[in-house]
C-alpha cells in the first residue's frame, strides 16, 4: 500500500503565507525586516489593519451634499373658545338731549365718548354752541348729554340762598352751573370739573367727596342738589 502524504500542519501553512506575503513586499522592506517569516506575518497584518482604518477615515470624511434646514413654520395656536368678556358685551346707557338731530337715549358701547354720542343722535344742529361739551370724556351709564341748553334757573332755597330747580349733572354742568350750587365758588367749580377731567367723569354722587375743598358738612348740603 502506498503511503497516505500527510497533510500540513498550521505551523507550515503560516509558514507560506508568510513566504508569499514577503515575496510581494519591495526589496528594502524585505532587507529591512530580515527573512524571518514571523516577522513578515505581523508586518503583513499591521499594514492591512491600517489600510482598513485609512480607508475607513476617507470614507466619513468624504464630502457630501449640504442641504438647506426646510423652513418650519409654526402653527397658529387657536385658543379654546371661551365666551365674550365683559367688557366686550358691556353697554353704557346715556340721554342725548338738547340741539341734536336725534335726541332720545341711546345704547353705546362701554368706552364710548361724548363725541360718539352727539355722531350717534345724527350730530349737533348747526349753530348749537358747544363750547360747554368736552366731547374727549368717556361717557358713564345713565348719564345726560345736553346740548344747547343754557343753565337751569335758580330758584331761592328755604335759607335764602340762590339753588337750582333740579340735581346738576356733575359731568355736564359747566362752571357757571356749578356755581349756582349753595357754598361752591369759582375756584370749587373748578375742582369739580378738574376732578371730573382728571377721572372721566363722577361715577356717583359720592365721589364729589374726593374734590379738593369738598368736606362732609359741604358733601351734605350738595348731595341732594346734583346727580352723576
Amino acid at each position: 500500500m502506498s503511503a497516505t502524504p500527510e497533510r500540513p500542519t498550521a505551523g507550515r501553512r503560516r509558514e507560506r503565507v508568510a513566504l508569499a506575503v514577503r515575496d510581494r513586499l519591495p526589496l528594502w522592506l524585505q532587507l529591512r525586516c530580515g527573512l524571518e517569516p514571523r516577522a513578515l506575518a505581523a508586518l503583513a497584518v499591521v499594514l492591512v489593519v491600517a489600510g482598513v482604518l485609512a480607508a475607513q477615515h476617507f470614507w466619513s470624511a468624504r464630502p457630501r451634499p449640504v442641504q438647506a434646514p426646510q423652513t418650519v413654520r409654526a402653527a397658529a395656536v387657536v385658543p379654546p373658545s371661551s365666551p365674550p368678556s365683559a367688557a366686550a358685551t358691556d353697554r353704557v346707557v346715556v340721554d342725548v338731549g338738547g340741539k341734536v338731530r336725534r335726541p332720545g337715549v341711546l345704547r353705546l358701547p362701554a368706552g364710548s365718548r361724548v363725541a360718539d354720542a352727539l355722531r350717534a343722535a345724527g350730530g349737533v344742529e348747526p349753530g348749537a354752541d358747544t363750547t360747554a361739551l368736552n366731547r374727549a370724556r368717556v361717557l358713564m351709564d345713565g348719564e345726560q348729554v345736553v346740548v344747547g341748553v343754557p343753565a337751569p334757573p335758580v330758584a331761592v332755597a328755604p335759607t335764602g340762598g340762590p339753588r337750582p330747580a333740579e340735581p346738576v349733572g356733575l359731568n355736564t354742568a359747566t362752571a357757571e352751573q356749578l356755581d349756582t350750587l349753595p357754598g361752591v365758588g369759582p375756584v370749587l367749580a373748578q375742582h369739580i370739573l378738574d376732578y371730573r377731567t382728571e377721572h372721566g367723569g363722577f361715577r356717583s354722587v359720592d365721589e364729589l367727596r374726593e374734590v379738593n375743598g369738598i368736606g362732609d358738612r359741604r358733601f351734605a348740603d350738595l348731595r341732594a342738589l346734583v346727580r352723576p
